[in-house]
């Protein structure tokens, strides 16, 4: 059977680091506000594909450095070249980029981890795409989050942007944020459900890490079945996500840490779950 070993990762294009059950990736290019190229897009899908095979971590926490989260594509490395592209007529070399970088959403939602963002300062583009394709968002009273899209001549539609905001914070706010490019506040964006809460920007790593950590210690397994059914139930029609939701927990019923559950509680104490 494969196994990741992340503990021993070093990444080229970001910082990972490894506390107990919880991984944390920073952005790490502050003097540009921690933009993304083509390599670290490649090289952050292929650690969350990796993570399906890393049982150990039991929660990822994305972060970036130097007081922003991340500003996007890189403007020389990345939108130079693919406007070169375009003007080559590379249509191949065009699709080749965006389905690469729509694969980093996907891999992100299959990877079992939950994952928590911790958002400050500048949020965008796709920056903005990587705290949407989190299962949690973290913010900052700063934080200022834009899907800029079209103040660069393209479509909203990016990264799977107009089938996940939507389900975030509603068809209406989507769809301002997408046609405008606009910034969404941070308080706009914990009062639409976008952030799950604020923090002062001097601790929102420590509490995003805290949270991860929280999960890390639940029902691990459980956990994962609750992403997985988030994901899947999207497209199901109501009785199709219940009968989908009760194999779901036949199946963690069956998990060493449902016995755990209910023996601590005829014990009166508190479980300890082990993830199995």
């Amino acid at each position: 059977m494969k196994r990741f070993d992340a503990g021993q990762f070093r990444p080229a294009h970001f910082l990972w680091s490894v506390e107990g059950k919880v991984g944390t990736i920073t952005l790490n290019r502050p003097e540009r506000k921690n933009p993304l190229t083509f390599e670290s897009y490649g090289e952050l899908r292929d650690l969350f594909r990796d993570l399906v095979y890393a049982p150990e971590i039991k929660t990822v926490v994305v972060t970036g450095a130097g007081g922003n989260f991340c500003s996007g594509g890189d403007v020389h490395e990345i939108i130079g070249p693919l406007v070169r592209m375009q003007e080559a007529g590379d249509m191949s070399g065009l699709l080749a980029f965006t389905r690469m970088t729509g694969d980093l959403v996907k891999a992100m939602r299959h990877c079992p981890q939950p994952i928590v963002a911790a958002l400050d300062g500048v949020c965008a583009g796709a920056g903005a795409i990587l705290a949407m394709a989190s299962d949690l968002r973290l913010a900052t009273p700063r934080t200022r989050t834009a899907f800029l899209f079209v103040r660069v001549g393209l479509a909203g539609a990016d990264m799977g942007a107009c089938a996940i905001l939507p389900r975030i914070i509603g068809q209406g706010r989507a769809s301002e944020l997408l046609y405008t490019g606009r910034v969404m506040t941070a308080e706009e964006g914990e009062r639409w459900g976008f952030h799950n809460r604020l923090v002062e920007p001097d601790q929102v790593l420590a509490e995003a890490q805290a949270l991860a950590r929280q999960l890390a210690d639940g029902p691990t397994f459980a956990h994962a079945m609750t992403k997985t059914c988030l994901h899947q139930e999207w497209d199901m029609g109501i009785d199709a996500a219940i009968e989908a939701e009760a194999q779901a927990q036949a199946i963690c019923m069956q998990t060493k840490d449902y016995g755990r559950a209910y023996r601590a509680f005829v014990a009166k104490e508190q479980p300890v779950f082990a993830g199995d």
